[in-house]
């Protein structure tokens, strides 16, 4: 951490995932976003509330209540309010589940090692992933995480 620090990579940059109560203090622990599987989560559930809003809208447009005139607004407000409420449903369920993206390095996690995530831009991997190899030729890299939203 210190030598990623003298290479000017940022501090809030810089995530530890390890055994829990494993990580010394100074090291900023993974946050929450990070350990648990609430964005994949988020993201179906907008996929599957949009279509089920169309699915919803289209059906009341075809068979409208009597009475009632609906337009075609109608039928953009049910998507949209059924994809705030997939993301919202499923982005809860998943906030309960362990990261899928981190599944098949748990098992070293839980034998004591610890993952670091460092986030920034793409163009500074290449100078990280060698300041980290020269001195630390014992780490394995996990590769490069598409564009991800900062959400803390």
């Amino acid at each position: 951490m210190d030598e990623l620090l003298l290479a000017r990579v940022d501090e809030r940059s810089l995530h530890f995932h390890a055994k829990e109560g494993s990580l010394p203090r100074d090291m900023p622990e993974a946050n929450f976003v990070q350990k648990t599987d609430l964005i994949h989560g988020a993201e179906v559930g907008m996929l599957i509330g949009a279509f089920s809003g169309l699915l919803a809208g289209s059906m009341i447009l075809i068979f409208p209540p009597e009475g009632i005139k609906l337009r075609t607004i109608f039928l953009l407000a049910s998507i949209i309010g059924g994809a705030f409420f997939g993301s919202w449903a499923s982005g809860m369920a998943a906030a309960a589940i362990p990261n899928s993206r981190l599944k098949k390095i748990n098992e070293d996690i839980e034998r004591g090692q610890v993952l670091m995530m460092v986030d920034g831009p793409y163009h500074r991997v290449a100078q990280v992933e060698d300041l980290i190899a020269k001195r630390h030729p014992e780490v394995g890299f996990g590769g490069v995480e598409q564009h991800m939203p900062v959400f803390s």
